[in-house]
């Protein structure tokens, strides 16, 4: 065991046979290192993103795609489907369109209000209620929101509103606060409710235009971010393909750094092999399991995880020889420390040590397999007859 570890830890400091690198070539290695790992974040990032919005497409969708919309949002996949530029540069076009739209019937319901406020009947609506002038200390007690026609007149030049029904929402605030503060035989009352009956006839023959546009809005609304959504799914598509291309280059950046470092290192001896087998059969079950990965890893035929595990350390790459007695020597020292660091406490240890007795001999019966198995094969080895 002593011979093992004292072989195990030189490992690291072996002498190449090949010229030891100089500065220049470790700084090399270093670099392309570092190049990798930042581009191996940059990727991660962008898998993120990916990943992100398809969560939130996913989490949109739940509870409100039907077979019929399915079917339809399929048909709009399959057409081509512009950049998200070109659909954020669309959707602007359409905003405008629909602003001029929009002020084309804020112009005609100008009309309506000209109309109404030229009625001889107007003049009490036409600015605020003089509240004090006229005493009427109880007004605001009463009315909650005062309108007028010169203050819907400023915020109509000042753009405030957004659509026509919200002028429309103001005009008949302005009546219907004066019907609810006077009494019903009063003249301000009657002038009110005469004046809101006029302008409910004009309203109606505008309406069916204000209606038209809205649902004009609202379709070119949904359609708009159907469109961005496709966009959005292209481009995470493309995205996507293109992280996929990158990290195969990782892939052979890294294969090429592993088999330069390969290279610079000397062959593994046949003693040095021996010893790599016995020391696999010292590992705990755990460990021994995460070995065999490491030679899956480089050995597509190799099954780490079947009942019957045939492991030939002559047949191993030099890469994965390497990693093999770099785990190793880790996993033995951990063993170790934790042995001597649990040798004093053995009494405490006696009740856990029989509730995991069956769980031990499961994984020390596979661990005998696996050790029969490797030390089957080196006496398969050593029997060879020298060439």
């Amino acid at each position: 065991m002593e011979a093992m570890d004292a072989s195990i830890s030189n490992f690291s400091t072996v002498k190449p046979s090949n010229p030891k690198p100089n500065a220049t070539e470790e700084e090399s290695f270093r670099r392309r290192v570092d190049e990798i790992f930042q581009k191996v974040d940059k990727l991660e990032q962008r898998v993120n993103e990916v990943e992100q919005f398809y969560l939130n497409s996913s989490s949109k969708k739940q509870g409100s795609s039907s077979k019929g919309s399915s079917v339809v949002k399929d048909k709009e996949k399959e057409r081509h489907v512009p950049s998200i530029r070109k659909q954020q540069q669309e959707a602007s076009r359409r905003e405008k369109a629909a602003e001029k739209r929009m002020e084309e019937l804020m112009r005609q319901f100008g009309t309506i209000l000209r109309n109404i406020t030229q009625h001889k009947w107007a003049w009490p609506f036409m600015q605020p209620v003089d509240v004090k002038g006229l005493g009427l200390d109880d007004y605001y007690e009463v009315i909650d929101k005062p309108m007028d026609f010169s203050t819907i007149k400023k915020q109509m030049e000042a753009k405030d509103y957004k659509n026509v029904r919200e002028i429309c929402t103001d005009v008949r605030l302005i009546f219907k606060n004066a019907m609810q503060y006077n009494d019903d035989k009063s003249d301000v009352h009657v002038m009110a409710k005469t004046l809101l009956a006029k302008f409910e006839e004009k309203w109606l023959q505008l309406l069916p235009k204000v209606t038209e546009e809205e649902k004009r809005r609202e379709e070119e609304e949904a359609q708009a971010q159907l469109d961005m959504q496709l966009a959005q799914e292209a481009a995470n598509a493309k995205m996507a393909r293109d992280i996929s291309n990158e990290l195969y280059e990782v892939d052979i950046h890294l294969e090429e750094l592993r088999e330069m470092v390969v290279q610079k290192c000397r062959k593994t001896s046949i003693e040095e092999k021996r010893k790599l087998g016995a020391a696999l059969t010292r590992l705990s079950p755990e460990d021994l399991s995460k070995a065999l990965e490491i030679v899956a890893q480089s050995n597509v035929g190799f099954q780490a995880k079947a009942e019957e595990v045939d492991l030939d350390i002559d047949a191993q790459s030099e890469s994965t020889l390497w990693r093999l007695k770099f785990f190793v020597k880790d996993a033995l020292e951990i063993q170790n420390k934790s042995a001597a660091s649990t040798g004093g406490n053995n009494d405490s240890n006696k009740n856990n040590n029989n509730n995991n007795s069956n769980n031990n001999n499961s994984n020390n019966k596979r661990k005998k397999e696996i050790c029969d198995a490797i030390a089957k094969t080196a006496k398969k080895k050593s029997k060879k007859p020298s060439s």
